[in-house]
């Protein structure tokens, strides 16, 4: 089995798991959380997920990092460059920092003091890396299926 496929192989699985996670998260734990006020089932989902999700994500930048060395060569021009590749690594770039800056603050601050009043707060860090999650996985079809032009200048 060629390297390039392997990693794309588990690039998507780690998506499929990232994604997921906070889609189920997103559309059905939350929602009744806020509706009902019980912080806990934010807590128990967390406390699940994680055990999966974080490793999915690491496998996710670490693949990332890969494939998209492959792709673009190892030049830091060709990573800053103005094609429709480099666009899309680019963004994806800019997903994973605003993700990773999310989930600290959801980590060290959030969380810690999450309660049944404060549950809009949480809220607004799962819509968030849902949403970028979901900017990922558009992101890569983009750079897999030729739909560059959502990346373009």
């Amino acid at each position: 089995m060629p390297a390039y496929y392997l990693l794309l192989c588990l690039h998507i699985l780690g998506a499929c798991v990232w994604v997921g996670g906070h889609l189920v998260l997103a559309v059905r734990i939350l929602p009744r959380a806020l509706r009902e006020k019980k912080a806990a089932l934010i807590r128990e989902f967390e406390r699940a997920y994680e055990r999966i999700g974080m490793p999915a994500l690491v496998l996710q930048v670490l693949t990332g990092f890969a494939l998209a060395h492959r792709i673009l060569g190892g030049s830091p021009a060709t990573w800053l460059g103005e094609t429709g590749a480099a666009r899309v690594v680019q963004a994806k770039l800019v997903f994973l920092a605003l993700t990773v800056a999310l989930a600290l603050h959801a980590k060290l601050r959030v969380i810690p003091r999450l309660r049944d009043d404060n549950l809009p707060v949480m809220g607004a860090h799962i819509i968030g890396v849902t949403v970028l999650a979901v900017l990922f996985t558009v992101a890569g079809a983009s750079l897999r299926l030729g739909g560059y032009p959502l990346f373009a200048p």
